[in-house]
């Protein structure tokens, strides 16, 4: 039978039958000139989830964080989400000085220009933060992880050398942020398991 009586058969468009005659998905199909003919009981063929071969965000993350591959989403992941976490945080460096650290493991900065030592320790090791999450991002979050990626943050700044200041733990004394109480330090573990448990067990995280 013609391509047009397949096409109808089947529901698909005309261009999607020649498709797979030409791609040899229809069994016993034969082309004739310019003309497809198609056996009458051929089976349509199944179509190709396009999905399956379509990597995952993290999968690409991962392939170009093991090739150190510039100018793709991991470059700009780790130059963007550093510079806007820091920032947040009252890091004084520019886009341009924390892309400068990535890039180069150098940062430009004029005669007349001072740079906070914290602000670029804590750049580069924002960036190895970051490389953990993207190695850790199909466990569960937990206590361990998050003092974890707190260790990594702060190791080698000026909070690391003070005695009350908990690197890799949590806090010994109280504090506000924004005029706002925070958890008392006694019961920073208690709140934080309930917390992880909430957040464990949500069926979709954004």
């Amino acid at each position: 039978v013609s391509v047009a009586k397949m096409a109808e058969k089947w529901g698909l468009s005309e261009r999607s039958v020649r498709n797979y005659c030409a791609h040899g998905r229809i069994a016993d199909a034969k082309l004739i000139g310019k003309t497809w003919y198609i056996p009458e009981n051929a089976q349509k063929p199944d179509r190709v989830n396009k999905k399956k071969d379509t990597p995952s965000l993290l999968q690409i993350l991962r392939e170009q964080k093991a090739a150190k591959m510039t100018g793709g989403i991991y470059h700009k992941i780790q130059i963007d989400l550093t510079y806007n976490s820091n920032h947040i945080e009252g890091s004084r460096l520019t886009h341009d000085q924390t892309r400068y650290i990535f890039e180069t493991n150098t940062i430009g900065v004029t005669a007349d220009e001072t740079v906070n030592v914290n602000d670029i320790v804590e750049t580069v090791n924002h960036f190895r933060c970051i490389d953990l999450v993207i190695d850790k991002v199909e466990e569960p979050l937990s206590e361990e992880l998050v003092k974890t990626l707190h260790g990594i943050l702060k190791s080698g700044t000026s909070d690391s050398r003070k005695d009350w200041f908990a690197v890799g733990d949590y806090k010994k004394l109280p504090n506000e942020v924004g005029g706002m109480e925070t958890t008392l330090p006694e019961d920073v573990s208690r709140d934080m398991k309930k917390l992880l448990a909430d957040y464990n067990s949500k069926e979709n995280v954004t």
